[in-house]
């Protein structure tokens, strides 16, 4: 009897092990198994290739989904094809539960509509089928960044430490550690210091509420501590008891002390400096191939500690491919060692009054009395051109700027353009051709100038291409003209006196080529690295 029936409780057993098998394995909507449903879905070099009827089937398929909407036409979105591409298959080599995936937006309007995308490329990441929410990405357009902040995300931001050899052998992997002793990992300061951890991502985190390691490292209430292995090994920051850890206090605080006192300049490096929102910079132009030049960099660099937060050291090497800071500063290479100190907000830029040593004590002097206000800004000027005024569009520079664009007996229509602003480019030939038309009027000037060449006293230039118009007459009157940027327009506003007819729209921002402004610490990198530091921004 019992022989009889062992093979019959065999057979029942296997089959209820497989309805519990097929119980656990995670559906879709369509019943479908996710690999299953995957396979529905067209893949392109490791990425998915979504369209409006295939992105709630990704959704079901995988928690952790990165989207990038993209225009085939965009050079931003070529750019980081390669890049994508590479990380979806460093994403699967690592066992990392995220996908990448991409949308073609302007063949699929109703979903660059639905998510609210107007630049390409922007990229969206969606957790746990979350259609509604996504999260806006804001890693580093590289393979390795964009792996970096979705583990950040599918998995923990910090490693939870229990003893000293944990703590240890994570400050001695990396050059950079950010530990947060807590002693309560519940509290709200833990989660403000995790949502930092995913975004910081040039840095590692770890956290800890063990007391030991609140021993060993000399604290004694609520601290993040910097560790880096270089200039004071390690910087604190305690949390305040009352008000609690304040995110942008603790970003900041990060940014400033990640940085080395004294900073080499680089196509590398300048995305930091940018970043850690020093205003004022004091930099050192010194040929790095000279040994005797190479000598002042001691001395540069005691002086840096005092300044930690409020100027940021840095060294151009005017042998190295600087040409185009050379230029912003208007130096010479000839002319190093030499100081200069310049405000990014404000781009006003200083010289030494007289010849200063570069050593500590001349260094500090000289940071000292520009920030007392004891030394006067500098402004950039080309020398002034024998044939200025020969050509229908008269050139300008600093040094004639006030002569001809005040004078009271002419009204006088001025371009401030960059060499390698594609709108003034664009523009150009509508102004040559303006130039033209009022040639034989005696009481006009069409003008321009190079306003990355050319500083002036009256106002400073924020964007490119920016359009003045100074009217003749007493009072140094100035009116910014904002309008369409074509011939016809621009003949109906100097016809008018400097203002388009009560017909015609006074501000128009939806026209062709309306001007893409850069102020302030954009514009001062704008001029240095000949384009916008933004990563993302339409070409």
């Amino acid at each position: 009897m019992y022989c009889q029936l062992l093979p019959v409780l065999v057979l029942l057993l296997l089959q209820a092990s497989c309805l519990r098998g097929r119980g656990t394995e995670p559906q879709g909507s369509s019943g479908e198994p996710p690999d299953k449903v995957s396979e529905a879905i067209p893949e392109e070099d490791g990425v998915l290739v979504l369209n409006g009827s295939t992105l709630a089937l990704a959704l079901q398929a995988h928690r952790a989904l990165l989207v990038e909407f993209y225009a085939p036409w965009c050079g931003h979105c070529k750019a980081l094809a390669p890049e994508y591409s590479k990380a979806a298959g460093l994403l699967v080599a690592e066992s990392v539960r995220a996908v990448l995936a991409k949308v073609d937006a302007p063949a699929d309007e109703a979903l660059a509509q639905e998510f609210g995308v107007t630049e390409y490329p922007t990229l969206k990441f969606f957790r746990d089928g979350n259609r509604t929410h996504p999260e806006d990405y804001t890693g580093p357009p590289k393979a390795e960044g964009i792996v970096k902040w979705l583990k950040r995300r599918v998995g923990p931001s910090a490693m939870e430490l229990q003893d000293e050899g944990d703590a240890q052998a994570l400050i001695e992997a990396q050059e950079l550690v950010v530990i947060g002793f807590f002693q309560d990992l519940q509290d709200d300061n833990v989660a403000a210091f995790l949502a930092l951890a995913r975004d910081a991502l040039d840095m590692t985190f770890g956290i800890t509420d063990q007391p030991l390691l609140f021993q060993k490292f000399g604290l004694t209430k609520d601290t993040v501590v910097l560790f880096k292995k270089f200039d004071e090994g390690r910087a604190d920051f305690p949390v305040d008891e009352e008000l609690g850890l304040d995110q942008a206090n603790l970003s900041r605080f990060l940014l400033t002390h990640s940085m080395h006192l004294v900073t080499e300049f680089s196509s590398e490096t300048s995305p930091k400096i940018f970043a850690a929102r020093i205003l004022n910079h004091l930099l050192l132009f010194v040929n790095q191939t000279l040994a005797s030049h190479r000598e002042l960099l001691a001395g540069f660099r005691e002086a840096a500690p005092p300044f930690r937060g409020q100027v940021l050291f840095v060294v151009v090497d005017v042998a190295a491919d600087n040409d185009h800071v050379l230029q912003y500063f208007g130096l010479k290479a000839q002319e190093a060692p030499t100081l200069r100190f310049v405000n990014i907000e404000t781009t006003k830029k200083y010289a030494p009054v007289e010849v200063v040593p570069i050593s500590t004590d001349g260094v500090l002097t000289f940071c000292h009395s520009v920030l007392n206000g004891e030394v006067k800004p500098y402004h950039l000027s080309q020398d002034i051109p024998p044939d200025w005024d020969q050509r229908p569009v008269k050139t300008l520079v600093g040094k004639n700027f006030e002569q001809v664009a005040f004078d009271e007996t002419k009204n006088v229509f001025v371009k401030f353009y960059a060499p390698w602003c594609t709108h003034c480019k664009e523009m150009a030939a509508a102004w040559e051709a303006l130039a033209e038309k009022y040639s034989d009027r005696q009481d006009i000037i069409i003008a321009e100038l190079d306003a990355t060449a050319n500083e002036l006293e009256a106002f400073a230039v924020h964007g490119f291409p920016t359009l003045k118009y100074f009217p003749a007459g007493p009072g140094r009157k100035v009116i910014e003209y904002k309008n369409a940027r074509d011939l016809e327009t621009f003949s109906k506003f100097l016809d008018n006196g400097g203002e388009l007819p009560v017909e015609e729209p006074t501000e128009d921002p939806s026209a062709v080529g309306a001007p893409t402004a850069v102020t302030g610490l954009a514009d001062f990198w704008t001029e240095i690295w000949g384009s916008p530091m933004e990563a993302w921004g339409p070409l």
